[in-house]
């Protein structure tokens, strides 16, 4: 029957949805990696290493081995075969060099390296049999010390697939040195560890029949599944991995870490199930964000218009492994300069590899760009926010492409606003409350908007239910609920109707979750899979009586909301979808489709660049005797896209200036230089903004659909909030006490010398 009702309520896309996971991981209903039930399992405990470089001479293990309850000890003179090939170690996101094997065999590349894995029927007995294992080494000389690294820098000639070579034009030499104005700076960021509440584990459950599941910590099931099969020689086919709830990443589990490895070791040599879990502080022997230095020369006329910009950044890696990131891009794709050019090494040092964390590369070369940018503002005597705009380029610089969009100046202009930023005065040490220094800061962020093929399948049952699902991950940025969230905007079902599955390799095919890509992919997909859906639906309307939908040739003539389906020329014309079912005959309607660069309307990333913007005004007050830093007020302004959801949306950006603040402040890992070993390893030590650390922040998302990235209009949010908060907070800093600081974090010590 024809409906006349008007308004239809629509739950979609822009629609400030809680989490639709939330309810389980608040009571306990979601299973994280470690949480599995799995019977007959064995818990592994991880022996770590106590040198940083050279020879295991020997393993006494029979005092671990007599612990009641302890099954096997494994080591590298007794683990099961495995590929010998370099290539068959080389996961999704691989990087040149030699993949590290755990346990492969008796060298020592880094402190902490594993160098046996206790195996008991308890977990207390296998971690009392784990302090007993007495491991003999023959030292080799090692060197973690940064500084000395970069008289070993260089740029390998095999690049990673993510690394972008900066692209010079004109003479940035020449036109330095004939500069009106100029600013040279040798800035430096500390090494951070990632430090997600979750830490990696791995529980593999041994069928028995050569196939096994396997629940781990990670980004990407596919990636592992795959990894898994290659290194291990299971068929592809016979690996099942699950990460349906992830306890945060950022990052460090874009590559399957070296629990798994174990995990899946000894299970395939005990032929049983087993789980390993690392502790906190051997979180801090993996993963991390690379320690980096970055010259910046800055030459401008007396306006403060940019004339040469020249950029020289090295950052640490492994000695097995060449992990590059783009450091010295960011300001010469953001800021208009005839001449620019940028060069970028890596450093070795007997560490693990440095490894992505949350907008690597960006993270850190723009803001310490942003901190050499305030420093020539002052240079040139321009009020800082002014000497961003009067540089601001409408295409992407060094590229010299144009934008699929860039909505920068508006973020400057609401941020500004909302900030108050026309009250500043412009010298430092000027604003004061009490014995407090006030500051005011300013900074750019710039992150790729990215979008990778992705596959998603709806079914749709008689009884109005949905389910959509993809191989993707949520690391805790809210994927389930984006999905749920386009699934009702396309088809009009009530989210309360709808179910997300991800998290499973066994699922439609999906790339690891990290880049800010995973939103916009899996959303496209899962848009493209219910479009097919409601054709269908549309085909299947023919049976209905009286044809209400006779008018429509595709979906387009369409709008679904309250469960129907009705004309948008006529509205009044619609019909349930469980009607439509009935009519029909129908069951279930399952569509399995992908999204990828294809799509009508997406663009080349060759054709137009494709960034998310930022502009970050951050107050800061100073305790001038004490030295304390706190930042009071954060305003950060967004331009990404078309936002699914703003209240997951501005968790995101919350988190990330959170982790800002813990870069400019907190965040340093601190190495004995004498034993090799990262010293603060765990939450007491290693310092990250506290609740007190955290006051006011406000989020503001400039309005800027951009369908050429992809249908939606939706670029991505997890990089972009973090990226030059830490440059904002030092701007203010300078600003409050007239300090300038060129290192972070910038803790109360060099406050105060």
């Amino acid at each position: 029957m024809p409906d006349t009702r008007h308004e239809p309520i629509k739950v979609g896309i822009g629609t400030p949805l809680s989490r639709v996971d939330g309810v389980d991981k608040v009571t306990g209903q979601a299973h994280y990696a470690a949480e599995y039930a799995v019977p007959d399992v064995l818990y592994g405990v991880i022996v770590s290493g106590r040198i940083a470089k050279g020879r295991i001479t020997a393993i006494a293990d029979g005092a671990a081995r007599a612990v009641p309850g302890v099954v096997e000890v494994l080591t590298h003179m007794n683990r099961p075969s495995e590929a010998w090939r370099d290539s068959k170690w080389k996961d999704e996101l691989a990087i040149p060099g030699d993949p590290f094997r755990a346990l492969g065999d008796d060298r020592i590349q880094f402190s902490g390296q594993p160098v046996a894995l206790v195996l008991a029927e308890t977990f207390e007995a296998a971690r009392f049999a784990a302090s007993l294992v007495d491991v003999s080494y023959e030292e080799e000389p090692h060197n973690v010390d940064f500084d000395l690294s970069l008289a070993e820098k260089t740029l390998p000639t095999y690049k990673r697939k993510s690394f972008h070579a900066p692209k010079s034009h004109g003479d940035a030499d020449k036109a330095y040195a004939e500069a009106d104005l100029r600013h040279e700076g040798e800035y430096r960021l500390a090494t951070e560890h990632h430090n997600p509440m979750e830490m990696h584990a791995s529980t593999v459950h041994w069928h028995g029949d050569g196939t096994i599941t396997v629940y781990d910590k990670c980004q990407g099931a596919q990636g592992v599944q795959s990894y898994i099969a290659s290194a291990f020689g299971f068929r592809q086919e016979d690996v099942q991995v699950i990460n349906a709830y992830v306890g945060g990443a950022f990052g460090s589990g874009l590559r399957p870490q070296y629990q798994v490895q174990l995990a899946v070791l000894a299970a395939k040599k005990l032929e049983r199930s087993v789980r390993v879990v690392m502790t906190r502080q051997q979180m801090f022997t993996h993963a991390h964000r690379p320690q980096a230095i970055y010259s910046i020369k800055l030459g401008a006329e007396r306006t403060g218009k940019l004339t040469s910009m020249i950029n020289d950044a090295t950052t640490s890696t492994s000695r097995f492994e060449n992990n590059m990131e783009d450091v010295v891009t960011w300001g010469m794709i953001n800021y208009a300069c005839p001449n620019m050019s940028g060069a970028y090494t890596v450093a070795p040092r007997d560490t693990y590899t440095s490894a992505d964390m949350r907008a690597p590369g960006a993270a850190t070369g723009m803001t310490l760009f942003e901190i050499a940018m305030d420093e020539m503002a002052y240079k040139a005597k321009v009020d800082p926010l002014e000497f961003r705009q009067i540089n601001y380029s409408d295409i992407d610089a060094m590229n010299r492409q144009p934008f699929t969009s860039k909505a920068l100046r508006e973020a400057y202009r609401e941020g500004a606003a909302a900030f108050g930023w026309d009250r500043r005065s412009f010298e430092p040490r000027s604003m004061r409350d009490g014995r407090e220094l006030i500051g005011w800061g300013v900074a750019t962020g710039v992150w790729d908007a990215q979008f990778s093929k992705t596959s998603a399948r709806a079914t749709l049952t008689a009884d109005g239910h949905l389910e959509v699902a993809s191989a993707t991950a949520d690391i805790g940025t809210g994927t389930y609920t984006v999905m749920t969230l386009v699934a009702a905007d396309t088809l009009g079902i009530a989210p309360e109707r709808i179910t997300s599955r991800l998290g499973d390799s066994r699922l439609p095919t999906a790339p690891v979750e990290g880049g800010s890509w995973a939103a916009a992919s899996t959303g496209a997909a899962v848009q493209v899979a219910c479009r097919a859906v409601g054709e269908k639906l549309l085909k299947a309307a023919a049976k209905v009586e009286g044809q209400p939908l006779a008018a429509a040739s595709s979906v387009d003539d369409l709008t679904f909301a309250d469960g129907r389906m009705a004309l948008k020329s006529e509205p009044g014309r619609s019909v349930a979808i469980t009607e439509v079912m009935q009519a029909a005959t129908i069951d279930r309607i399952e569509v399995e489709e992908t999204a990828s660069t294809g799509l009508s309307g997406l663009v080349s990333q060759a054709r137009k660049s494709r960034k998310t913007h930022s502009a970050v005004f951050v107050e800061v007050r100073v305790d001038e005797e004490l030295g304390q830093v706190r930042v009071t007020r954060v305003v950060s302004a967004i331009a990404a896209g078309r936002i699914i959801n703003p209240k997951t949306a501005r968790s995101q950006i919350l988190g990330g200036v959170v982790m800002g603040i813990g870069m400019a402040l907190h965040e340093e890992t601190l190495a004995d230089l004498r034993l090799g070993r990262w010293m603060n390893h765990n939450y007491a030590e290693y310092h990250i903004p506290a609740h007190a650390d955290v006051q006011d922040i406000e989020v503001i998302f400039v309005d800027e659909p951009d369908p050429e990235v992809t249908p939606l209009g939706v670029k991505g949010l997890g990089e972009i909030g973090i990226i030059s908060v830490a440059g904002a907070i030092a701007n203010a800093i300078f600003h409050a006490t007239g300090q300038r600081h060129r290192s972070l974090p910038i803790t109360i010590d060099k406050l105060i010398a």
